[in-house]
């Protein structure tokens, strides 16, 4: 009974609590936010917490619940602060996630980035059944279901008595581990058989196997990575799992498709700044910057280029390049997207998944093509998958458009009339200069030698 009290004061004062905060919420005085900067002591989470929810509220209904003489900036200042203290985010990340997400979902988003993703592995269908598989790990010992309607290979595993990573299974090659958003690009992609496919950035090799399993090992997939370190997973998995229809090569992707050009298909998982996968490395929260955004999104442009230039438009069977990232940013993303269909012969096409959420056509200030729709986000707080931007673009023709070489020549001609000007003036100084040195006998025998030679030419 004496616990039955104390759990219903508990409750009675939790109530209390959320009352006052309904009730009057107010903003903290200069001063009073000075003081919490000042005192040594971490901070204490649980009012930041409260202060959080009772600011969103106030927002929510800004027009009947805000202080008099107090504006919306103050508030979302004072929210943007709380949130960076009690999430541990920059002050740079959080201003770009209110630009991209609602208030409510934004809390939501940050939210799922505190729980790691559910483990999920994916079949090998070129060696065992996703039934078989299922049964032979439920009887180690692990507890799974099924990954979802979209996906025929894939399980979600709760718990385990065995290392997932070490079972007999997963070493004689019959899964991957791989998150749940790794397999849609490939979903997007919908390799052939028999078709020639290259993987621009393959490391560590989950995307390219799912590819030689859906092709059956039959044509050929370019598996190309730059960095020479990361290239020895995939070696590893790609003998592992049994892909025998694979090349792999170590090349920088901006170089294709100087190195081999012709492909049916291209997918092109581009490095970026890992915004979407922050459950699994929390250092982005406070390690990136504006520079690192654009830094990725300039190396983007360049790869995304190269793919498009690597695929033939003239393919029977595809002439399709697959764009993906990791990132929420729409600077690595839309802005990507769109910067390629302005340069090269392509549109966009359905990617063909049922679920997601559409790209951005506007952003702020930015507009971008009315095709952005059919691109697709995925997020942590609605997919309960790693963020995810997936892209799918038809190419329809081999020709570069001219826009790109035309900006470039007209320095030329300009360089060629200007540099001679000055060489002649130069000259003709110099032979007067001559003439000038030479003494007055001299000079006349020349003058008269040169007079006799003119009527001989004539």
């Amino acid at each position: 009974s004496k616990q039955k009290m104390g759990q219903k004061e508990e409750e009675s004062t939790d109530l209390q609590l959320n009352l006052d905060i309904d009730e009057q919420f107010k903003l903290p005085t200069n001063e009073e936010i000075e003081k919490e900067d000042i005192l040594l002591s971490p901070p204490d989470l649980h009012v930041i917490h409260q202060r959080i929810q009772g600011n969103m509220e106030v927002l929510q209904d800004f027009g009947v619940k805000r202080e008099e003489g107090r504006s919306r900036q103050e508030y979302l200042a004072l929210l943007r602060r709380d949130m960076a203290a009690y999430y541990s985010y920059s002050d740079f990340l959080l201003t770009k996630l209110m630009d991209i997400f609602p208030l409510p979902e934004l809390i939501n988003f940050l939210e799922a980035n505190e729980v790691p993703r559910p483990v999920t592995i994916r079949t090998n269908t070129l060696k065992t059944r996703r039934r078989d598989l299922a049964q032979a790990l439920i009887n180690r010992g692990v507890n799974l279901d099924p990954l979802g309607k979209w996906s025929k290979t894939g399980l979600v595993i709760y718990d385990s008595t065995v290392p997932i990573g070490a079972t007999p299974e997963y070493l004689a090659g019959h899964y991957m581990l791989q998150g749940a958003s790794s397999l849609l690009p490939v979903m997007a992609l919908a390799p052939q058989e028999n078709e020639h496919i290259l993987d621009m950035c393959c490391a560590p090799g989950g995307k390219t196997s799912y590819i030689a399993q859906l092709m059956k090992n039959t044509g050929m997939i370019l598996a190309n990575d730059s960095s020479a370190e990361r290239l020895r997973s995939v070696v590893g998995n790609l003998h592992r799992l049994g892909v025998t229809n694979a090349v792999v090569s170590n090349c920088d992707g901006r170089q294709f498709p100087k190195v081999l050009g012709g492909f049916d298909r291209v997918l092109l998982d581009a490095p970026c700044s890992g915004t979407g996968v922050i459950s699994k490395d929390p250092a982005v929260k406070t390690n990136k910057d504006e520079k690192d955004i654009l830094r990725c999104a300039h190396l983007q442009k360049e790869l995304i280029l190269s793919a498009i230039d690597s695929v033939n438009a003239a393919s029977e069977t595809g002439g399709y390049i697959v764009y993906c990232t990791c990132s929420i940013m729409v600077e690595e993303n839309e802005w990507v997207v769109d910067y390629a269909l302005k340069k090269r012969n392509v549109r966009l096409v359905a990617t063909g998944l049922d679920f997601g959420k559409e790209g951005f056509t506007r952003f702020k200030d930015r507009r971008f093509h009315p095709s952005l729709k059919s691109t697709r986000r995925f997020y942590p707080h609605t997919h309960n998958m790693d963020g995810f931007f997936i892209a799918k673009f038809k190419k329809f023709s081999n020709a570069i458009p001219q826009t790109q070489k035309a900006a470039a020549p007209p320095a030329v001609p300009n360089t060629i009339v200007t540099e001679p000007l000055p060489k002649k003036k130069k000259l003709e100084g110099s032979k007067d200069d001559e003439e000038q040195k030479l003494p007055q006998p001299a000079l006349k025998k020349k003058r008269s030698l040169q007079a006799q030679r003119r009527p001989l030419k004539a």
